[in-house]
């Protein structure tokens, strides 16, 4: 974890309400990190329906496969999570570390192995000892509490700079929910389903079934939409659960009740805010980047030359030095495998367009491209000129602290 925050990181933290039915407890069990918490609890009370998504990677982690093979069922009454160390590339003493820790997790709540989820994030390759687990869960246990979202978030950030939160209310029916949200992530992001681990609490009562077509739906454009590195963890974990708690909230079966047209805005608002986040985190990063890319083929295009830009070096290097080369963004079209036509290409950085039709722009002004570039926050345009389709991606630049952080990162 790193010891400043990232310049990008938001100005106000929202103050999360309490979920009824949600109770979290934080402890320092010293996998990995001195001084700090480095295990969450979340215990949900009978009732409480659950949904995730995970990596598609394939070499998950021991947690991922854990939380695959119990999910389908859609009952949760605990989640464990750890930092430090990602329980992934462990073979058999990873798998037993998870039906150890589901098990005294589940003694001590009085539930069963089944309904408790777990997520791991930190080093791959490292055993996690399953004694890190048994020394604090029955405190973690007995103290656990409403409330504290701040504080989970904080226990499972590895190199994250500051812990990431966001909240909304919605209508289900006459009844108001809330919902919370948590993640981490700064490096080893470009999620291809979630992110490296992200958790949202609702009080809402909704079916497992619905939760699931709701969160799949609405990952696709927010988490699975930002890539810091390019490269996709072997943990991404993204789960959602209802507790059904919320006074005189009713119970919805199907994602399509018109009831949850509120609350599925609500949702995308707080995933889109959480994604943000991670890339406003990516390690070193000195600039949020938006890459809007129109005028493809389709949607799923624009996507694919999105994320060839967004995960270009070149690219990501030339903004950190403050450079609109818009010869790299070219590049980075033409390698995405993607419909594109030269000689129809504009690309703009900041607002202002640099290249037009194949061309750098006749009216090019260096000292007002290079006053945008100096800006925090820098959003690339390109137009093909070919569709329709259209898409939007964020990432973060490429700085010398990116390479520190990940040199230094087993040391």
């Amino acid at each position: 974890m790193s010891s400043s925050v990232s310049p990008l990181a938001p100005v106000h933290v929202p103050d999360l309400p309490v979920i009824a039915g949600v109770r979290l407890a934080t402890a320092a069990a010293g996998i990995r990190y001195a001084g700090r918490t480095d295990v969450l609890l979340a215990l949900f009370e009978p009732g409480t329906t659950a949904a995730g998504v995970f990596t598609r990677s394939k070499c998950p982690s021991a947690p991922v496969e854990w939380c695959r093979a119990h999910l389908k069922p859609g009952t949760a009454r605990a989640l464990v999570v750890n930092s430090g160390n990602a329980n992934a590339f462990t073979g058999k003493s990873g798998r037993d570390v998870c039906k150890f820790t589901a098990q005294i997790a589940a003694r001590a709540v009085g539930c069963k192995p089944k309904d408790v989820f777990l997520a791991s994030t930190g080093v791959i390759g490292e055993p996690l000892k399953a004694q890190a687990f048994d020394g604090v869960m029955e405190g973690l246990v007995a103290n656990a509490q409403p409330g504290d979202f701040l504080a989970a978030a904080r226990a499972i950030m590895t190199t994250d700079t500051f812990p990431k939160v966001a909240t909304a209310t919605a209508k289900v029916g006459k009844t108001k929910v809330t919902i919370n949200g948590i993640a981490k992530g700064a490096g080893m992001i470009a999620p291809d389903m979630a992110t490296m681990l992200s958790f949202i609490f609702t009080d809402a009562a909704i079916s497992a079934a619905a939760l699931q077509s709701l969160l799949k739906e609405s990952v696709a454009d927010t988490f699975n939409a930002v890539t810091i590195d390019g490269d996709t963890s072997t943990s991404d974990t993204l789960m959602i659960f209802a507790t059904g708690k919320a006074m005189g909230v009713p119970l919805v079966a199907r994602a399509a009740d018109p009831r949850l047209k509120d609350f599925k805005k609500a949702l995308h608002a707080v995933l889109a805010n959480l994604s943000e986040q991670v890339a406003r985190d990516g390690e070193g990063a000195r600039k949020l980047v938006e890459i809007m890319v129109e005028g493809a083929v389709s949607k799923a295009s624009a996507r694919r030359i999105a994320m060839s830009i967004a995960n270009s070096p070149l690219v990501k290097t030339a903004i950190a030095g403050e450079d609109a080369n818009w010869g790299r963004v070219v590049m980075a079209v033409g390698k995405a495998g993607e419909p594109a036509d030269r000689d129809k290409l504009s690309i703009w950085f900041g607002g202002i367009r640099v290249a037009h039709k194949g061309m750098r722009d006749p009216g090019y002004d260096e000292a007002r491209v290079s006053a945008a570039m100096k800006e925090p926050q820098i959003r690339l345009k390109v137009a093909l000129g070919l569709g329709k389709g259209r898409d939007r991606v964020l990432t973060c630049d490429l700085t010398k602290e990116y390479v520190a952080i990940n040199g230094d990162y087993r040391s």
